[in-house]
Protein backbone atom coordinates (compact mmCIF):
# COMPACT_ATOMS: atom_id res chain seq x y z
CA UNK A 1 0.00 0.00 0.00
CA UNK A 2 1.09 3.73 -0.85
CA UNK A 3 1.10 6.13 1.32
CA UNK A 4 0.34 8.86 -1.35
CA UNK A 5 -0.49 6.73 -4.42
CA UNK A 6 0.28 9.09 -7.38
CA UNK A 7 0.70 6.21 -9.65
CA UNK A 8 -2.97 5.67 -8.98
CA UNK A 9 -3.91 9.34 -9.80
CA UNK A 10 -1.86 9.81 -13.11
CA UNK A 11 -3.07 6.03 -14.22
CA UNK A 12 -6.66 7.68 -13.71
CA UNK A 13 -5.73 10.99 -15.48
CA UNK A 14 -3.08 10.22 -17.88
CA UNK A 15 -4.86 10.64 -21.42
CA UNK A 16 -6.23 13.93 -19.78
CA UNK A 17 -2.75 14.87 -18.16
CA UNK A 18 -0.38 13.87 -21.23
CA UNK A 19 -2.89 15.61 -23.61
CA UNK A 20 -2.48 19.19 -21.09
CA UNK A 21 1.31 18.84 -21.21
CA UNK A 22 1.70 17.94 -25.47
CA UNK A 23 0.04 21.29 -25.82
CA UNK A 24 2.43 23.25 -23.88
CA UNK A 25 5.19 21.74 -25.67
CA UNK A 26 3.62 22.68 -28.79
CA UNK A 27 3.04 26.18 -27.93
CA UNK A 28 6.18 26.76 -26.17
CA UNK A 29 5.37 29.16 -23.86
CA UNK A 30 7.07 27.30 -20.68
CA UNK A 31 6.71 30.86 -18.17
CA UNK A 32 4.09 32.41 -17.64
CA UNK A 33 2.00 30.46 -20.69
CA UNK A 34 -1.64 30.81 -21.04
CA UNK A 35 -2.09 27.92 -18.57
CA UNK A 36 -1.07 29.53 -15.52
CA UNK A 37 -3.78 32.36 -16.20
CA UNK A 38 -6.10 30.11 -17.14
CA UNK A 39 -5.25 28.14 -13.37
CA UNK A 40 -5.04 31.39 -11.26
CA UNK A 41 -9.10 32.08 -13.16
CA UNK A 42 -10.26 28.92 -11.89
CA UNK A 43 -8.46 28.62 -8.73
CA UNK A 44 -9.88 32.23 -7.72
CA UNK A 45 -13.43 30.57 -8.74
CA UNK A 46 -13.60 27.55 -6.66
CA UNK A 47 -11.87 29.07 -3.40
CA UNK A 48 -14.29 32.35 -3.74
CA UNK A 49 -11.31 34.55 -3.66
CA UNK A 50 -11.38 37.68 -6.09
CA UNK A 51 -7.27 37.49 -6.92
CA UNK A 52 -5.44 33.97 -7.09
CA UNK A 53 -1.65 34.50 -7.61
CA UNK A 54 0.22 31.35 -8.64
CA UNK A 55 4.17 31.15 -7.64
CA UNK A 56 6.96 28.63 -7.50
CA UNK A 57 6.20 26.62 -4.21
CA UNK A 58 4.28 27.21 -0.85
CA UNK A 59 6.67 29.03 1.30
CA UNK A 60 7.39 31.19 -1.58
CA UNK A 61 3.93 32.37 -1.42
CA UNK A 62 3.55 32.67 2.44
CA UNK A 63 7.14 34.98 1.92
CA UNK A 64 5.17 36.71 -0.61
CA UNK A 65 2.47 37.00 2.23
CA UNK A 66 5.05 38.21 4.70
CA UNK A 67 5.88 40.60 1.97
CA UNK A 68 3.06 42.09 0.98
CA UNK A 69 2.49 42.99 4.71
CA UNK A 70 5.26 44.69 5.24
CA UNK A 71 6.15 42.30 7.90
CA UNK A 72 10.29 43.56 9.77
CA UNK A 73 12.33 42.94 11.64
CA UNK A 74 10.84 44.35 15.11
CA UNK A 75 7.72 43.15 14.44
CA UNK A 76 5.68 40.30 16.04
CA UNK A 77 4.19 37.01 13.61
CA UNK A 78 1.76 34.43 15.27
CA UNK A 79 1.98 31.28 14.50
CA UNK A 80 1.47 27.79 15.63
CA UNK A 81 4.34 25.60 16.96
CA UNK A 82 3.36 22.19 15.64
CA UNK A 83 3.20 22.62 11.99
CA UNK A 84 6.04 22.11 9.07
CA UNK A 85 8.94 24.61 9.81
CA UNK A 86 8.21 26.56 6.74
CA UNK A 87 5.29 28.49 8.56
CA UNK A 88 7.36 30.23 11.10
CA UNK A 89 10.44 30.31 8.98
CA UNK A 90 9.40 33.19 6.31
CA UNK A 91 8.87 34.90 9.58
CA UNK A 92 12.06 34.74 10.63
CA UNK A 93 13.55 35.67 7.13
CA UNK A 94 11.76 38.69 6.82
CA UNK A 95 13.39 39.85 10.20
CA UNK A 96 10.49 40.00 12.40
CA UNK A 97 10.23 37.33 15.40
CA UNK A 98 7.84 34.26 14.97
CA UNK A 99 5.73 33.88 18.50
CA UNK A 100 4.31 30.20 18.85
CA UNK A 101 1.28 29.26 20.04
CA UNK A 102 -0.23 26.34 21.37
CA UNK A 103 -2.23 23.57 19.70
CA UNK A 104 -6.25 22.45 20.40
CA UNK A 105 -5.64 19.38 21.94
CA UNK A 106 -9.13 18.09 19.60
CA UNK A 107 -8.64 19.23 16.45
CA UNK A 108 -4.28 19.68 16.40
CA UNK A 109 -4.97 23.38 15.21
CA UNK A 110 -3.86 26.78 16.39
CA UNK A 111 -5.56 27.44 19.65
CA UNK A 112 -7.82 30.54 19.81
CA UNK A 113 -7.06 31.18 23.62
CA UNK A 114 -3.33 30.84 23.51
CA UNK A 115 -3.31 32.72 21.00
CA UNK A 116 -4.91 35.73 22.77
CA UNK A 117 -2.18 35.35 25.57
CA UNK A 118 0.58 35.14 23.40
CA UNK A 119 -0.54 38.63 21.95
CA UNK A 120 -1.27 39.93 25.12
CA UNK A 121 2.19 39.48 26.64
CA UNK A 122 3.92 40.95 23.46
CA UNK A 123 2.04 43.92 23.95
CA UNK A 124 2.18 43.89 27.84
CA UNK A 125 6.72 43.69 27.27
CA UNK A 126 6.16 46.42 24.78
CA UNK A 127 9.51 44.72 22.78
CA UNK A 128 7.78 43.93 19.70
CA UNK A 129 5.21 45.43 17.35
CA UNK A 130 2.19 42.64 17.04
CA UNK A 131 2.17 43.04 13.00
CA UNK A 132 0.44 39.39 11.96
CA UNK A 133 -1.09 36.50 12.42
CA UNK A 134 -0.44 32.70 10.52
CA UNK A 135 -2.49 30.28 10.99
CA UNK A 136 -2.54 26.64 9.80
CA UNK A 137 -4.62 24.09 8.39
CA UNK A 138 -3.30 21.27 9.57
CA UNK A 139 -4.19 18.02 8.08
CA UNK A 140 -6.46 19.04 5.91
CA UNK A 141 -9.05 21.00 8.82
CA UNK A 142 -9.34 24.90 8.78
CA UNK A 143 -8.41 26.52 11.67
CA UNK A 144 -11.07 28.08 13.77
CA UNK A 145 -11.32 31.64 11.36
CA UNK A 146 -14.36 32.18 13.17
CA UNK A 147 -12.83 32.99 16.47
CA UNK A 148 -9.25 33.69 14.93
CA UNK A 149 -10.66 36.37 12.85
CA UNK A 150 -11.94 38.53 15.24
CA UNK A 151 -9.12 38.10 17.42
CA UNK A 152 -7.53 39.79 14.69
CA UNK A 153 -9.77 42.07 14.51
CA UNK A 154 -9.83 42.99 17.75
CA UNK A 155 -5.99 43.46 18.14
CA UNK A 156 -5.59 45.28 14.76
CA UNK A 157 -3.63 42.13 12.97
CA UNK A 158 -3.34 41.43 9.97
CA UNK A 159 -4.46 37.35 8.97
CA UNK A 160 -2.66 34.86 6.72
CA UNK A 161 -4.47 31.75 6.17
CA UNK A 162 -1.80 28.72 5.46
CA UNK A 163 -4.27 26.29 3.09
CA UNK A 164 -1.36 24.10 2.05
CA UNK A 165 -2.93 21.20 3.71
CA UNK A 166 -6.39 22.63 4.24
CA UNK A 167 -7.12 23.27 0.33
CA UNK A 168 -10.36 21.81 -0.40
CA UNK A 169 -11.56 21.88 3.06
CA UNK A 170 -14.52 23.73 4.56
CA UNK A 171 -16.11 25.94 7.49
CA UNK A 172 -19.74 26.54 6.26
CA UNK A 173 -19.56 26.11 2.82
CA UNK A 174 -16.84 29.02 3.55
CA UNK A 175 -13.06 27.25 1.25
CA UNK A 176 -9.85 27.68 2.49
CA UNK A 177 -8.36 29.95 0.72
CA UNK A 178 -10.92 32.52 1.46
CA UNK A 179 -10.19 33.45 5.21
CA UNK A 180 -8.05 36.51 6.74
CA UNK A 181 -6.07 39.00 4.52
CA UNK A 182 -3.96 36.69 2.29
CA UNK A 183 -4.31 32.54 1.98
CA UNK A 184 -1.76 30.53 0.65
CA UNK A 185 -1.64 27.19 -0.46
CA UNK A 186 1.53 24.60 -2.13
CA UNK A 187 0.79 22.40 -4.84
CA UNK A 188 3.70 20.64 -3.39
CA UNK A 189 2.69 16.60 -4.75
CA UNK A 190 1.71 15.13 -1.15
CA UNK A 191 -1.16 17.63 -0.66
CA UNK A 192 -4.17 17.48 -1.50
CA UNK A 193 -4.33 19.05 -5.02
CA UNK A 194 -0.63 18.80 -6.52
CA UNK A 195 1.65 19.15 -9.19
CA UNK A 196 4.42 17.01 -10.25
CA UNK A 197 7.22 19.37 -8.99
CA UNK A 198 6.87 22.55 -6.63
CA UNK A 199 4.10 25.26 -7.20
CA UNK A 200 2.16 27.20 -4.97
CA UNK A 201 -0.73 30.19 -5.09
CA UNK A 202 -1.71 33.34 -3.32
CA UNK A 203 -5.53 34.35 -2.65
CA UNK A 204 -6.62 37.78 -1.80
CA UNK A 205 -9.58 40.22 -2.01
CA UNK A 206 -7.42 43.35 -1.88
CA UNK A 207 -6.50 45.13 -5.02
CA UNK A 208 -3.82 46.47 -3.43
CA UNK A 209 -2.30 43.42 -2.20
CA UNK A 210 -2.79 41.38 -5.20
CA UNK A 211 -1.10 43.90 -7.28
CA UNK A 212 1.75 43.98 -5.07
CA UNK A 213 2.37 40.32 -5.08
CA UNK A 214 2.14 39.89 -9.25
CA UNK A 215 5.00 42.40 -8.84
CA UNK A 216 7.39 40.80 -6.00
CA UNK A 217 6.93 37.43 -7.88
CA UNK A 218 8.48 38.66 -10.83
CA UNK A 219 11.47 40.76 -9.48
CA UNK A 220 9.12 43.57 -8.11
CA UNK A 221 8.50 44.41 -12.17
CA UNK A 222 6.69 47.66 -13.07
CA UNK A 223 5.05 48.51 -15.99
CA UNK A 224 7.78 45.86 -17.67
CA UNK A 225 10.70 43.23 -16.89
CA UNK A 226 13.05 46.01 -17.35
CA UNK A 227 11.21 47.89 -15.16
CA UNK A 228 11.84 47.06 -11.65
CA UNK A 229 10.17 49.46 -8.92
CA UNK A 230 10.71 47.20 -6.00
CA UNK A 231 12.87 44.48 -4.48
CA UNK A 232 11.03 41.08 -5.94
CA UNK A 233 11.76 37.56 -5.73
CA UNK A 234 11.86 35.20 -8.84
CA UNK A 235 9.24 32.64 -7.58
CA UNK A 236 6.98 31.56 -11.21
CA UNK A 237 4.73 28.44 -11.59
CA UNK A 238 5.97 26.68 -14.74
CA UNK A 239 3.49 26.33 -17.55
CA UNK A 240 3.61 22.81 -17.08
CA UNK A 241 2.86 22.44 -13.73
CA UNK A 242 -0.08 24.74 -14.73
CA UNK A 243 -1.56 21.93 -17.01
CA UNK A 244 -1.32 19.39 -14.85
CA UNK A 245 -2.96 21.64 -11.93
CA UNK A 246 -6.24 22.42 -14.55
CA UNK A 247 -6.89 18.84 -15.17
CA UNK A 248 -6.67 17.68 -11.37
CA UNK A 249 -8.35 20.86 -10.54
CA UNK A 250 -11.39 19.40 -12.70
CA UNK A 251 -10.85 16.16 -10.94
CA UNK A 252 -10.92 17.59 -7.04
CA UNK A 253 -14.34 17.62 -5.83
CA UNK A 254 -14.16 13.95 -6.84
CA UNK A 255 -11.32 12.98 -5.18
CA UNK A 256 -12.46 14.93 -1.91
CA UNK A 257 -15.45 13.00 -1.31
CA UNK A 258 -13.13 9.29 -1.96
CA UNK A 259 -11.05 11.04 0.79
CA UNK A 260 -14.24 11.54 3.21
CA UNK A 261 -14.82 8.38 2.57
CA UNK A 262 -11.78 6.95 3.06
CA UNK A 263 -11.42 8.82 6.33
CA UNK A 264 -15.14 7.46 7.44
CA UNK A 265 -14.12 3.72 6.81
CA UNK A 266 -10.80 5.06 9.30
CA UNK A 267 -13.39 6.43 11.48
CA UNK A 268 -15.47 3.19 11.70
CA UNK A 269 -12.14 0.58 12.42
CA UNK A 270 -10.26 2.65 14.85
CA UNK A 271 -13.17 4.69 17.53
CA UNK A 272 -12.64 3.29 20.50
CA UNK A 273 -9.35 2.14 19.55
CA UNK A 274 -7.49 5.10 19.14
CA UNK A 275 -7.71 9.01 19.46
CA UNK A 276 -9.55 9.72 15.48
CA UNK A 277 -9.33 13.17 14.00
CA UNK A 278 -12.04 15.34 15.11
CA UNK A 279 -14.12 17.56 12.59
CA UNK A 280 -15.66 19.88 14.35
CA UNK A 281 -20.01 20.85 13.34
CA UNK A 282 -20.05 23.13 10.24
CA UNK A 283 -16.37 21.48 8.93
CA UNK A 284 -15.38 19.62 6.18
CA UNK A 285 -11.93 18.28 5.94
CA UNK A 286 -9.79 17.79 2.61
CA UNK A 287 -7.87 15.06 4.92
CA UNK A 288 -4.67 15.74 3.69
CA UNK A 289 -3.55 13.41 6.31
CA UNK A 290 -5.49 10.94 8.73
CA UNK A 291 -3.79 11.22 11.86
CA UNK A 292 -4.15 8.85 14.70
CA UNK A 293 -2.83 9.54 18.27
CA UNK A 294 -1.86 7.17 20.94
CA UNK A 295 0.29 7.19 23.95
CA UNK A 296 1.98 3.95 22.66
CA UNK A 297 2.91 5.62 19.25
CA UNK A 298 6.05 3.74 18.78
CA UNK A 299 4.25 0.32 19.91
CA UNK A 300 1.14 1.35 17.63
CA UNK A 301 3.19 1.83 14.69
CA UNK A 302 5.08 -1.46 15.02
CA UNK A 303 1.68 -2.89 14.65
CA UNK A 304 0.87 -1.45 11.59
CA UNK A 305 3.52 -2.20 10.00
CA UNK A 306 3.47 -5.77 10.74
CA UNK A 307 0.29 -5.63 9.04
CA UNK A 308 2.01 -3.55 5.62
CA UNK A 309 0.17 -0.61 6.54
CA UNK A 310 2.69 2.23 6.25
CA UNK A 311 2.35 4.94 8.65
CA UNK A 312 4.52 8.19 8.90
CA UNK A 313 5.12 11.06 11.87
CA UNK A 314 4.30 14.57 10.92
CA UNK A 315 5.62 17.21 13.15
CA UNK A 316 7.77 14.76 15.39
CA UNK A 317 9.89 18.37 16.59
CA UNK A 318 7.49 21.42 17.49
CA UNK A 319 8.91 24.94 16.30
CA UNK A 320 9.58 25.79 19.89
CA UNK A 321 12.14 22.42 19.45
CA UNK A 322 13.98 23.54 16.49
CA UNK A 323 17.56 24.49 16.76
CA UNK A 324 17.38 27.23 14.64
CA UNK A 325 15.10 28.77 16.77
CA UNK A 326 16.80 27.98 20.23
CA UNK A 327 17.20 31.73 20.42
CA UNK A 328 13.75 32.24 21.14
CA UNK A 329 14.30 30.60 24.57
CA UNK A 330 11.04 28.49 24.52
CA UNK A 331 10.65 25.13 26.36
CA UNK A 332 8.50 22.72 26.13
CA UNK A 333 6.41 23.72 29.49
CA UNK A 334 5.20 26.64 27.12
CA UNK A 335 3.53 24.49 24.76
CA UNK A 336 2.42 21.27 26.96
CA UNK A 337 -0.75 20.51 24.16
CA UNK A 338 2.39 20.61 21.44
CA UNK A 339 4.67 18.87 22.74
CA UNK A 340 2.67 15.82 23.68
CA UNK A 341 1.17 15.75 20.29
CA UNK A 342 4.46 15.47 18.58
CA UNK A 343 5.34 12.66 20.41
CA UNK A 344 1.67 10.94 20.28
CA UNK A 345 0.17 11.77 16.65
CA UNK A 346 1.13 9.14 13.68
CA UNK A 347 -0.41 9.31 10.37
CA UNK A 348 -2.05 6.13 7.91
CA UNK A 349 -1.94 6.37 4.40
CA UNK A 350 -4.38 9.14 2.80
CA UNK A 351 -5.18 9.55 -0.95
CA UNK A 352 -8.30 9.19 -3.30
CA UNK A 353 -8.02 5.91 -4.78
CA UNK A 354 -8.10 3.78 -1.38
CA UNK A 355 -11.15 2.29 -1.58
CA UNK A 356 -10.06 -0.82 -2.26
CA UNK A 357 -7.53 -1.04 -0.16
CA UNK A 358 -8.97 -0.58 2.84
Amino acid sequence: MQFIDLAAQYKHLKQRIDKRIQKVLEHGQYIMGPEVLELEEKLADYVGAKHAITCANGTDALTLAMMTLGVKEGDAVFCPTFTFFATAEVIAYEGATPVFVDSNPDTFNICPKDLEKRIQEVISKGELNPKAIIAVDLFGLPANYPEIEAIAHKYNLKLVEDAAQGFGGEINGKRAGSFGDIATTSFFPAKPLGCYGDGGAVFTNNDDFAALIKSYRVHGQGKDKYDNVRIGMNSRLDTIQAAILLEKLEEFPVELKARNVAADKYNAEFKGRYKTPFVPEGYFSSWAQYTLQSENREVVMGQFQEKSMPTMIYYGTCMHQQTAFEYLGYSDNDYPVATRLSKEVFSLPMHAYLSNLI
